[in-house]
């Protein structure tokens, strides 16, 4: 998974953790300097990024889709597309009454799936949320799930399939302001337990964050500009470690 369960863009607008006004959707432009850890090379990659997130009666919904190139001919991110969808229930909404105790606004359970074209993947993603209530945050969450290989594994022409694993994610957005300019800082970081692969391989447990930096350069064009972290420990079940700074563009429509 390459993001986080929340839209980061969920609420850039609203400046609360209330319901958004209107759904957001957005389009993200990226380049940087991406591994390939099969191969341990390196190359300039572009992703463009359609995101999307709303909310409805009983929870939200999100989703992304990624179209990555890096221009060269390995069979790794060559006009590969990736996406994921969640649907989070609220626990509250579902009850009637609010939830939030303390510090904590809400509880959640939702389902996602995530699929990727270039390598055959398919993965079921239920799990639970705790969203929390923070001074500044326009939401910050905390998200366990239970990832479910849902591939044809490698008789089908999917990577070999893996046995269940646990992720936990925390995903947020912080706006501030800098004189009369606007900033957020948004992003995720998760982190993915051990598992196996049919063959009875081992697969190392992973670490991937992804922090954003952006100025508010559009007002009401919706234009942002900024700067994405990624570290990424064991990337894609390798024993790869990846840091590497992305340039990012966001326009939301």
């Amino acid at each position: 998974m390459r993001r986080g369960l929340a839209a980061l863009a969920l609420a850039i607008c609203s400046g609360t953790a209330a319901v958004p006004a209107h759904p957001q959707t957005e389009v993200h432009f990226q380049y940087g300097n991406l591994d390939n850890p099969f191969a341990g090379t390196t190359s300039g990659t572009v992703i463009l990024t359609l995101q999307h997130a709303s909310f409805w009666s009983l929870g939200d919904n999100f989703y992304f889709v990624d179209f990555s190139d890096d221009g060269g001919d390995d069979g790794f991110n060559e006009f590969d597309a990736y996406g994921e969808w969640y649907s989070n229930f609220s626990l509250g909404k579902l009850a009637g009454r609010d939830l939030g105790f303390g510090p904590v606004a809400d509880l959640g359970i939702f389902g996602g799936l995530a699929i990727g074209t270039d390598a055959n993947v398919f993965s079921w993603l239920p799990g639970a949320r705790i969203a929390w209530r923070l001074p500044g945050f326009v939401f910050l969450n905390t998200d366990l799930m239970y990832a479910i290989d849902g591939g044809r594994g490698a008789d089908g022409g999917s990577p070999p399939a893996l046995d269940g694993r646990f992720v936990l994610d925390v995903n947020g957005l912080l706006p501030f302001r800098l004189g009369s300019q606007s900033f957020v800082i948004a992003g995720h970081a998760e982190y993915q337990t051990a598992t196996a692969n049919e063959f009875g391989a081992a697969v190392p447990a992973s670490i991937l964050a992804q922090p954003q930096l952006l100025w508010d350069i559009g007002g009401e064009n919706g234009l942002l500009v900024g700067v994405e972290f990624q570290y990424w420990r064991n990337k894609l079940g390798t024993d790869a470690d990846e840091s590497a700074l992305q340039f990012l563009g966001v326009w939301r429509l």
